[in-house]
């Protein structure tokens, strides 16, 4: 695995180090999709250990390219975060052809806090500047598709108050309605996989709901995968018979979205009239 930093201020760090992605390739030949991990830790801390590099190995073994991210966290506030996550994005594509990946393929999958961060990307990070004055700059940090996996995502008072106040500060009720995703989702949203478990006991389930409706509000594909057993902090739900298999359905999911822009008979497939007939 390889470490790589994301900006050349060396004065800029996270608890651990300095922002950086690890870098862990697939094997596999010719360009591969990729996937950036963003570990959790309610903006307080990056749970790497847990919610990074064995999603990374994971995601290997699907064929994907894993950038694990180290971001800042509190005391450091937003947009501190979003920056470092945006940077990460524009390095990969920028260097796509080096590492092997598939420019146009490149997803954010994050996890509780991570799931706030990588849905962020794709919602209230248009207007920042993650600027650093080289060739990644003119890359866009717009990921192809988000992986939400029982993220904070409506920074609502049943949501998660710890999370909303290490990103925003003390007075975080007072703005927090400018960074709950849901009131951001666009016909512009890229098409997002969101995994949950009714079972939550620190992040609500609500959050995947509300996300999700406000997907289908906004016309854009999502897919909703709501498990009924599980803690919060489900990682790959090992040993499980239902929700273990979500990478795999995130994986099908963004390949139906290739298909269904790339494929003129993919939406008939969608109909009564075809399955009748194809029974």
């Amino acid at each position: 695995m390889e470490k790589i930093y994301l900006w050349n201020d060396s004065s800029i760090l996270t608890k651990a180090d300095r922002p950086s992605i690890t870098f862990m390739p697939a094997e596999t030949e010719g360009d591969a999709p990729a996937v950036l991990v963003i570990p959790g830790g309610s903006y307080s801390s990056v749970c790497e250990t847990t919610e990074g590099s064995p999603i990374g190995r994971k995601f290997n073994a699907l064929g994907y390219h894993a950038f694990i991210l180290d971001y800042r966290t509190d005391p450091c506030h937003f947009p501190a975060p979003q920056l470092d996550a945006m940077r990460a994005v524009k390095m990969i594509r920028a260097n796509a052809a080096q590492w092997h990946v598939d420019p146009h393929r490149v997803y954010s999958c994050g996890f509780s806090a991570g799931g706030h961060l990588a849905g962020a990307l794709g919602t209230i990070c248009h207007d920042l500047d993650a600027s650093a004055g080289d060739v990644c700059d003119q890359y866009s940090a717009l990921p192809d598709g988000m992986i939400l996996c029982y993220g904070v995502l409506a920074f609502e008072e049943w949501s998660h108050n710890g999370t909303q106040k290490c990103l925003l500060g003390e007075n975080f009720r007072e703005i927090r309605k400018d960074y709950s995703l849901p009131d951001f989702v666009t016909e512009k949203t890229p098409p997002a996989f969101v995994f949950h478990t009714v079972g939550d006991q620190v992040v609500s389930y609500r959050n995947a709901l509300c996300f999700a409706d406000a997907m289908a509000r906004a016309g854009r594909p999502c897919q909703l995968a709501l498990t009924y057993w599980g803690d919060h902090g489900m990682l790959l739900a090992n040993d499980t018979l239902d929700a273990v298999s979500w990478p795999e359905q995130a994986d099908a999911f963004f390949k139906s979205v290739i298909l269904s822009e790339t494929d003129p008979t993919f939406r008939a497939r969608y109909t009564n009239k075809y399955q009748s007939e194809h029974l």
